[in-house]
């Protein structure tokens, strides 16, 4: 299993556990646009770690989480349908984890290890 230079991690704050079958998307900046990188889906530990290549050019990036669509699966009410969470990758070859911590109601990111 190859791992992509960018990966998440999905955390249901309201239980206090990872957030399995979460579908990211990851775009990169083209122009006034957005070209997608690649997709996937959080796994048993709320990870998604094969979104796109194992190395990407420096530049503006976004994660888009499918919240909406994952909160209605659990019947749960949720503010917000979609998360994006757009970022700089300003080195080559470096990892980067971009977390997200969700609830119903609010939501919070860092720049993970």
């Amino acid at each position: 299993m190859n791992v992509s230079q960018i990966t998440t991690h999905v955390l249901d704050s309201t239980v206090g556990r990872p957030a399995a079958g979460v579908v990211v998307e990851l775009s990169a900046r083209d122009g006034d646009g957005w070209r997608l990188v690649g997709t996937g889906t959080t796994d048993l530990d709320g990870r998604a770690k094969q979104l796109g290549p194992e190395e990407v050019p420096v530049g503006e990036y976004r994660l888009r989480f499918d919240t909406g669509s994952w909160f209605a699966a659990r019947g749960t009410e949720t503010f917000y349908p979609e998360v994006q969470l757009v970022f700089l990758v300003a080195e080559e070859g470096r990892h980067y984890h971009v977390p997200l911590l969700l609830s119903p109601f609010a939501y919070s990111t860092y720049r993970g290890s």
